[in-house]
Formats: C-alpha cells, structure tokens, sequence
C-alpha cells in the first residue's frame, strides 16, 4: 500500500452493506488485513445485547432495559478487530447461538437502542491507534457513516446466502432476517446513496476483495 493509500484513507470508514450472510465480515476482515486498518462489526454490537438480554431474561422488546445493560458491555479493539467483553471476558461463540440468532433482529428494530450503539460506532475512529476503520453491517453507509467515499453494498442471492450459513453451521432463516431487516422503521436495511453494488453470488473470496480494493483505490 502507498503512503497516498494510506494518506486518502486516513479517519476515514469504509462501510460494507448488506444482507445476513452475504459476506460482509469476510470482506470486511480481508480489506482491514490488506491496509492494516480496525475492522468492526457492527452486528455482533447488537447480538452482544440480545445475548445479555436473554441471559438476564429481559423482554427483548423492552427498549427501556435494554438500553440499561448496554453500559455493562465493553467496545474495545483486540489486534486489528473489534470486541465486546462482559465482566472481563470476551464474548465469541456466545454471540452465534441459536437464541441470539432468533431475537437479533427485534432487538436492532429498536430505535433509541440502535442511536445509542451508532454513537459507540462512530466513536471507534477516536480510539487510541485507531487511524481508518473497516465497519460492516446493514446500515454502515446509510446512518453510521454517511459522509464516507467508501460505500458498498453487497448482494447475494437468497440460496447462496443460505448455504453459507448452513456452512458456518448456523440456524437462521435468511428470508425471516431480510423481512425484518428490511421492513424495521428505524434504519432499515438500504443501499446508501452513493454506494457501490457488487453482486457476489458467483465470486469467490479472493474475487470480492479484489474488486473492492480496486475501488477503493479508484475513489
């Protein structure tokens, strides 16, 4: 990478859109490792909390609550990747169970919930050694940073994206997830003005963050 790579993408976020698993983190993670910049996900914020929710056996549709406990979680960075600690231990294989799976999506519905986890976002760029970030989610270039060059949108068909999470070895109906992603009044999953589209249903990985960095660098 060239100084004036690394100059351009100085403060700056590239936000990566798009539906449940249409490859976002792995993109996400090869472009961080490619220019040495933070990758955060921003979805594993809201699974962090559904997941202390259920643990706590809080009505995940009680915003008031729910707002209470996302305090107790630490937003830190580990290396060149974001995590959440709860009570000094890094929350993992956690954030992937089939509970969290199912009540994801109602508790991102919530908005004041979703404002106050887009201000610990956007805070990740003032982070100490935290020169660029790489966010992934489904509403990155849409709210969180929508005065970022580098926007892109990924698309996948609903089978493809399918087989990818039976291959993760995950539960979770993909066209469940879309509806209400996509249907939610706060944030709802969009293509951001000015957002790049790739189609990724037939490339691989190497082909995706190839494309990407290709425009990336031609901004």
């Amino acid at each position: 990478m060239t100084q004036a790579i690394k100059d351009k993408l100085r403060g700056q976020a590239i936000a990566i859109d798009g539906p449940a698993a249409s490859g976002k983190s792995t993109l996400a993670k090869g472009l961080a490792e490619h220019y040495g910049l933070v990758m955060v996900n921003s979805g594993e914020m809201y699974r962090a909390v559904t997941w202390l929710a259920i643990q706590k056996n809080l009505d995940l549709s009680d915003e008031e609550a729910l707002l209470k406990i996302v305090d107790e979680l630490n937003y830190t960075v580990e290396g060149y990747t974001s995590a959440i600690e709860y009570q000094g231990q890094q929350l993992t294989t956690e954030l992937r169970l089939a509970q969290v799976n199912a009540g994801v999506s109602q508790v991102a519905a919530l908005p004041e919930l979703r404002a106050k986890l887009v201000e610990i976002q956007r805070n990740y760029l003032n982070k100490q050694g935290v020169q660029a970030v790489v966010m992934e989610g489904r509403d990155i270039g849409s709210v969180v940073f929508p005065d970022t060059p580098y926007k892109f949108y990924l698309k996948a068909t609903q089978e493809v994206r399918q087989s990818r999470r039976a291959d993760q070895g995950e539960v979770d109906v993909i066209a469940k997830r879309d509806a209400a992603d996509s249907a939610r009044k706060a944030s709802p999953l969009v293509i951001a003005d000015g957002a790049q589209v790739v189609d990724v249903s037939n490339l691989s990985i190497e082909a995706v963050r190839h494309q990407v960095i290709e425009l990336i660098e031609s901004v």
